[in-house]
């Protein structure tokens, strides 16, 4: 089973994907969708659609995750993560998959073992449950992790 795990952002989205064969995990592939902040919001977001699009026409995953929004201290960036956060659902639920949405705080938790793991932490745990990942950045990273968090809480309650 592929899975795919998205970590939204309307400047950088980070994509990850993991093969779930048993209880084993393998890493498949992980990027970043970035957009120029030069163009108009809906110029990034169909941009950060036709690549997300690509990544799942190319892989074709079973199954994908969404990163939950945490709310910032400003409105404005709130709203254009939601933003990014829906086409990033949107591509997933076009493409006929199931998707699911984990916070943070359960990612990390399912990740390294506590909710309140550093960034560090969790992509060096990363390098331990996927030996040998070169990651394409800090997003793409947090995208595997939730691709983690995914296979290990898929069909628990």
């Amino acid at each position: 089973m592929l899975i795919i795990g998205l970590d939204p952002s309307l400047t950088c989205t980070g994509w990850g994907i993991v093969a779930k064969n048993g209880n084993r995990l393998s890493h498949v592939a992980n990027g970043q969708v970035k957009t120029d902040t030069k163009l108009s919001l809906p110029e990034r977001l169909v941009l950060l659609d036709r690549e997300l699009t690509d990544v799942i026409l190319h892989y074709r995953p079973d199954s994908g995750a969404v990163e939950e929004v945490f709310v910032n201290k400003n409105p404005q960036s709130t709203l254009k993560l939601g933003q990014a956060r829906g086409v990033c659902l949107l591509a997933l639920a076009r493409a006929g998959l199931d998707v699911s949405e984990y916070a943070t705080r359960l990612v990390k938790k399912a990740v390294v073992g506590t909710g309140a793991a550093e960034k560090t932490q969790v992509q060096a745990m990363l390098g331990v449950l996927l030996p040998g990942v070169k990651l394409a950045g800090a997003d793409a990273a947090d995208a595997l992790a939730v691709a983690i968090a995914h296979a290990h809480l898929l069909g628990r309650p």
